[in-house]
């Protein structure tokens, strides 16, 4: 144990840590983590009996949310179920955790951000790491060959978090997915379009969704002579250029991956290419690649791809980009990537600044044609192609647009506040209230005998309650109810069978 001496000297030095920063206006996340190191060292100094004190704080990695956070993330998920729901998609869920046999060898480099449960003596279980292994695990144990299914839960991953710009170690993925033998590229168009929706409809600022193939990825480093054992890790180097520059990269592939410079460079020069359909068709010509069979399958397909993205309005937003690798292994085909290229948030108006918030890649997806195989007993393959939503990073966008918004965030979705004007009605307030929600209208009573009107009111305000349905003992001789809109102050005298259907109008219209 520690001398309580050093320990108090170590807390001294760490306060400082964290006013200098504080004084600095470093980031929160910065912050946060010195005040982390702070309360680690007040909790093992103990209280003043002596004993361990806990130290309140989230577990690295995660975070709380709070009901103005909860709203917004309501609102984002209610976007996106919609969507998935407008094209067809029924729901499924499986355990959040998994046979760790289930999830070995399906992510490539980063299966060592798995996170394995300690052994009970049972089973060797992990942390789901994503859904789309899950969902094809799935699919094998009940021998389903055809389902167009969305499932929004929550992943694991133990890596670095940032969590400033929407990186955790627990996160929710959004996922949609077509598993079935169908004509190409028709189900993979749907998957981009849907991407589109989604981004448009959530208004985060614009966008651009890269396009590639892994089909045409292998082709490339084929014909520039990439060893055969090398195409993974080669593509998981590639898959770094959207944060590393090229030069890091390449230096990877030579010092680290044991590439030749004039291998990299051959890789360099597809790497760089972008387009559209066009590329596609000159890529064709290419006489490298097209004496590469696997990649001009791929540039056919991408080439198909196009011209249904056209007839679906969505090529604006598209790009084929040779860069997009995506690290995963299960891939076998078209792989995408929608990234945020303008997510602005009016900052200061006083001084006209803008805050642009970095937050990479909001979804990814891709076909994986092999991926059900390899649970089958027999090996039977399941085509399946899908989309992912790192619904955390959109989150971190939509709260800061929030923050920066003159808009107030509703918690609470009540319509109406039953009050009272004078004392002893609380027998009456208490049976309108019960007739309201009778009726399926969203009310609610203060907790108090007598409160004070006023108080009530203030309380519409704060919660952004609409309307207020006032009892006093003229109303209750006259047999009426007054209803005060809380915005305008305007107040009308209803009887009992009108306010329920007054209560809907106004709220319908609003």
């Amino acid at each position: 144990m520690e001398d309580k001496a050093q320990i108090q000297e170590a807390i001294k030095t760490q306060g400082e840590v964290v006013r200098k920063l504080k004084s600095e206006k470093a980031s929160k996340e910065q912050i946060d983590e010195e005040v982390a190191k702070l309360l680690e060292l007040k909790a093992k100094l103990g209280g003043d009996d002596g004993k361990h004190q806990f130290v309140l704080k989230t577990a690295k990695g995660t975070r709380d949310y709070n009901p103005k956070q909860m709203a917004i993330r309501e609102k984002v998920f209610n976007t996106v179920v919609a969507c998935f729901k407008r094209h067809g998609a029924e729901t499924i869920d499986t355990p959040v955790f998994e046979l760790k046999e289930t999830l070995t060898g399906k992510y490539g480099e980063d299966s060592k951000l798995i996170y394995d449960l300690k052994d009970q003596g049972g089973e060797l279980l992990s942390l789901r790491y994503d859904l789309t292994v899950p969902f094809a695990r799935y699919l094998a144990m009940n021998k389903i060959t055809n389902v167009k299914r969305y499932h929004i839960a929550k992943v694991y991953r133990r890596d670095n978090p940032a969590m400033t710009r929407g990186r955790y170690r627990e996160f929710y993925q959004c996922d949609f997915d077509i598993a079935g033998q169908y004509d190409a590229m028709i189900p993979d168009a749907e998957c981009l379009k849907i991407v589109h929706e989604i981004l448009s409809e959530l208004e985060l600022g614009d966008f651009r969704i890269k396009v590639n193939d892994r089909r045409i990825l292998d082709g490339m480093f084929a014909v520039c002579g990439v060893p055969d054992d090398k195409f993974r890790t080669i593509c998981s180097t590639v898959d770094k250029l959207d944060k590393m520059s090229w030069e890091d990269v390449k230096n990877e592939m030579v010092n680290e991956k044991g590439l030749s410079e004039q291998v990299a460079d051959l890789i360099g020069e597809f790497v760089s290419m972008q387009g559209g359909r066009d590329l596609a068709e000159r890529l064709l010509q290419n006489p490298r690649l097209s004496q590469n069979k696997l990649a001009c399958s791929g540039l056919s397909d991408v080439k198909l791809l196009f011209s249904y993205l056209e007839l679906f309005q969505v090529t604006d937003k598209v790009v084929f980009d040779l860069s997009l690798a995506r690290g995963l292994d299960y891939y076998t085909g078209l792989i995408y990537e929608a990234v945020l290229t303008q997510a602005v948030l009016s900052g200061d108006t006083l001084n006209g600044a803008e805050d642009s918030v970095s937050v990479g890649s909001v979804a990814g997806g891709g076909r994986y044609d092999g991926l059900v195989g390899m649970f089958d007993p027999k090996g039977r393959k399941v085509p399946c192609v899908g989309v992912s939503f790192g619904i955390e990073r959109i989150f971190t966008i939509m709260e800061q647009k929030a923050e920066s918004s003159a808009d107030k965030v509703r918690t609470t979705e009540v319509q109406v506040m039953v009050a009272s004007a004078q004392k002893n009605l609380l027998e009456e307030r208490l049976k309108l209230v019960a007739d309201l929600w009778k009726a399926g209208i969203k009310a609610e009573v203060m907790y108090k005998k007598n409160p004070k009107l006023l108080s009530q009111l203030q309380h519409c305000e704060e919660s952004g309650i609409p309307l207020v349905a006032i009892l006093g003992e003229q109303e209750l001789k006259d047999g009426v109810v007054k209803l005060r809109v809380v915005a305008t102050r305007e107040e009308v005298d209803l009887s009992r069978d009108d306010l329920i259907r007054e209560i809907r109008r106004r709220t319908s219209e609003a």
